[in-house]
């Protein structure tokens, strides 16, 4: 997909109109320039370069993230949060940092744990019911509704004492806040073994239980390497482990194997892309090499209702690379959330939160200022 270009003043609808005076208003109020960075790893330059996503022609297509479901991952802003405010003009801390997130215009926030810097309003950890009172507070008086958070999931199984009463206390807090959903930004496990995965959903089940009863759905989080493929047969290695797989992804086994009723998944569609890139072939049972190329969006629609969050996360390919893509701003990039937001079924359902890891850079206001770009192109997207 080549660069967009933005459309003459006079074409674009009353939307985008509203959308560059509530920009006009946020550099006001937060003291920022008018330049714009592409991502921290690109270097690229102001504004004038950045292209905001080509919104279609007035009144022709539906609005494909509904203004209640424009969400942002705060560890997309975590150089804000975790900076003194003693040091500082920018926003800082969680109390700051949602004050401009509402001003932008987003209405959701996903947690990315709940600490920040040790001078912000409340200190440094808000992970406890006193600091969760706090914080709902601060979302409630901006706007905002907090819809999940990578958090605590208990390392040990069968679960001890200790984990078990921080996953509760975990919940408590999750309800404190007013969450439907809390997870991890891990996968299930890191291995490529069947029997591991055989012992995750047996794990995941039994947290997802106690979660419901909470009335919190928990869910996972995917990087690519979770839509690799698992081995599960073909002859076995020195350790008896197979070697070779029937063609299955890790965590599209998962799915059959995990109860639809307790465990819930966050599609990073970032990585789901870059695992599309790079998990492309097996070795099959009889020695031959297969290929079978990853989609994520079939993926989704094959079970959407246990996909109730998003990563909304752009890439710029980049063959040069590893993963085939570059970060950077959503809109930006050769994801086409187009065609992906515009194929989902059950079009409202979803929450997709703006997520780039490499956001924060040299200039304190960049992640903030990246946030306003992709919430800007979030509000544009149509189909």
């Amino acid at each position: 997909m080549s660069p967009r270009h933005a459309l003459p003043d006079d074409a674009l609808p009353d939307h985008v109109h509203e959308e560059r005076e509530r920009a006009e208003t946020l550099r006001h109020r937060l003291g920022l320039s008018r330049r714009r960075l592409f991502a921290a790893t690109t270097g690229l330059a102001a504004a004038a370069a950045i292209p905001l996503a080509q919104p279609a022609a007035a009144g022709t297509r539906r609005v494909l993230i509904p203004p209640g479901k424009r969400g942002i991952i705060l560890y997309t802003v975590r150089d804000a949060i975790t900076r003194d405010p003693a040091s500082t003009t920018s926003p800082s801390g969680f109390r700051r940092v949602l004050e401009a997130l509402s001003a932008i215009g987003f209405r959701q926030v996903e947690f990315a744990g709940y600490r920040q810097h040790a001078n912000a309003e409340g200190g440094a950890s808000l992970d406890t019911v006193e600091g969760a009172r706090l914080l709902r507070g601060w979302l409630d008086g901006n706007g905002l509704r907090a819809q999940g958070n990578h958090g605590f999931i208990p390392g040990s199984w069968p679960l001890t004492t200790a984990d078990l009463d921080r996953f509760k206390q975990a919940l408590e807090i999750a309800n404190i806040l007013g969450l439907e959903h809390m997870g991890t930004g891990a996968d299930p496990t890191g291995s490529a073994y069947k029997a591991d995965w055989d012992v995750a959903a047996e794990k995941w089940n039994a947290l997802g239980a106690i979660a419901r009863s909470a009335g919190i759905k928990l869910y996972t989080h995917n990087h690519d390497a979770a839509y690799a493929f698992l081995l599960d047969s073909g002859p076995p290695d020195e350790q008896g482990r197979p070697t070779r797989s029937s063609g299955i992804r890790k965590l599209e086994y998962f799915f059959r194997i995990s109860d639809p009723r307790l465990v819930h998944f966050e599609m990073d569609i970032y990585w789901a892309h870059v695992a599309q890139y790079k998990h492309r072939t097996y070795t099959a049972p009889d020695g031959s090499t297969q290929t079978d190329v990853f989609d994520p969006l079939r993926t989704v629609r094959a079970q959407e209702k246990r996909f109730p969050l998003f990563h909304a996360k752009d890439g710029a390919s980049n063959p040069a690379v590893p993963n085939g893509y570059d970060m950077v701003p959503f809109g930006t990039g050769d994801i086409d959330y187009r065609r992906f937001f515009s194929r989902l079924r059950n079009h409202g359902f979803h929450n997709p939160m703006y997520e780039q890891d490499n956001a924060p850079g040299a200039d304190p206001a960049q992640s903030l200022q990246l946030a306003e770009l992709s919430y800007r192109n979030m509000a544009a997207l149509r189909g």
